[in-house]
């Protein structure tokens, strides 16, 4: 195990976290997704029901993924960075 100089050297010498999307952007990109995830439940909502659902389950399936990675955006945009 290492000592404790060591380990804060190595901590010194390492370069600082970089997002890869930049933080001025989150909120832009918080809004789009949502808009879109609102716009794509609105589309759901009204599509026929069919017995086999493929298109239901595509569109609810990224309706689903864009207000997961929206609701992170969001959170980082406010300053929860989760």
């Amino acid at each position: 195990m290492q000592d404790y100089q060591s380990v804060k050297v190595l901590h010194h010498s390492l370069p600082p976290f970089a997002p890869l999307v930049p933080i001025p952007l989150l909120p832009f990109l918080a809004l789009i997704l949502l808009a879109a995830t609102f716009a794509l439940t609105f589309y759901f909502s009204t599509l026929p029901k069919h017995t086999f659902p493929i298109h239901e389950t595509a569109v609810a399936s990224t309706a689903s993924i864009l207000a997961g990675f929206g609701i992170v955006a969001l959170f980082c945009s406010a300053g929860v960075y989760v």
